[in-house]
């Protein structure tokens, strides 16, 4: 992964990356469509171990993304908050407040149960704010797509 520019700015903390990312209400998934970027905001939740982070998402079964999933098996995405305009007399001068987390790493659809109902309480929690129990209908499973992010690549950024 290429080197981040502005190295002021980078978080490498492992507590204050998995801050910013459980402060984040969206995370945008970007997928190549021939050529071109599909980028598509879903609601996410998230599990860490040993610094390593895992996304899961879920969806209808068929659309678009499923498509690009597919054939790419491969996904980046974005997640920020705590946006903030700073104004200035000059308006190049003009900054923003902001944290963001980035990267990329193979994307799965998940199909068996179990990693299903995993996927599906780590967006629970994360979209709720609550540990659950969630219970999770053998109907609502066979009708909901999950998928996972393994995330290979991850950069976090700060601007204060």
């Amino acid at each position: 992964m290429r080197e981040m520019r502005r190295k002021d700015r980078q978080v490498t903390d492992p507590e204050k990356i998995r801050e910013i990312i459980a402060a984040c209400d969206c995370c945008r998934l970007g997928l190549c469509d021939h050529g071109r970027a599909y980028v598509v905001p879903l609601d996410f939740g998230f599990t860490e171990q040993e610094g390593r982070y895992t996304f899961y998402f879920h969806s209808a079964r068929e659309g678009r993304k499923i498509d690009l999933i597919r054939q790419a098996g491969w996904a980046s995405f974005e997640m920020d908050a705590g946006h903030e305009a700073v104004p200035d007399e000059t308006a190049c001068e003009y900054t923003a407040r902001f944290q963001c987390v980035m990267g990329g790493g193979p994307v799965t659809l998940l199909e068996a149960a179990e990693e299903k109902r995993a996927g599906l309480a780590a967006v629970m929690a994360h979209v709720s704010g609550e540990a659950g129990p969630w219970d999770f209908s053998e109907a609502m499973l066979e009708r909901t797509q999950v998928i996972r992010l393994e995330a290979e690549e991850l950069t976090c950024k700060v601007h204060l």
